[in-house]
């Protein structure tokens, strides 16, 4: 039997880790237009959550979190339709609601 070298250890690929940390991020693009952002209303705590004035795109939400030193929030509306997909029994479905809709 022949032994592996040093070089074909360090050259393989290094194993996920089991916490997903390899794992890339999802990144949103600010181009969804069912995606708003907001800062935090004044006297707001993540126990009770108050949105405060909306902000026009992502990096304006981070630009005033970071002067602000508080964090911002994402929201998107949903509701619930049911949908018919073949068979008789329909499914109740997750769709956006648009924001003019709001």
């Amino acid at each position: 039997m022949e032994g592996k070298s040093t070089t074909e250890a360090t050259e393989r690929p290094l194993a996920a880790k089991a916490d997903g940390a390899n794992t890339p991020r999802r990144r949103r693009n600010g181009n969804d237009a069912n995606l708003r952002y907001f800062v935090v209303k004044p006297g707001s705590s993540p126990a009770k959550p108050e949105l405060g004035q909306e902000m026009a795109s992502e990096g304006e939400a981070l630009i005033e979190a970071f002067r602000t030193g508080q964090p911002f929030y994402t929201l998107t509306a949903w509701k619930a339709v049911p949908e018919v997909n073949g068979s008789s029994n329909p499914v109740i479905v997750k769709q956006v609601v648009a924001e003019k809709a709001i």
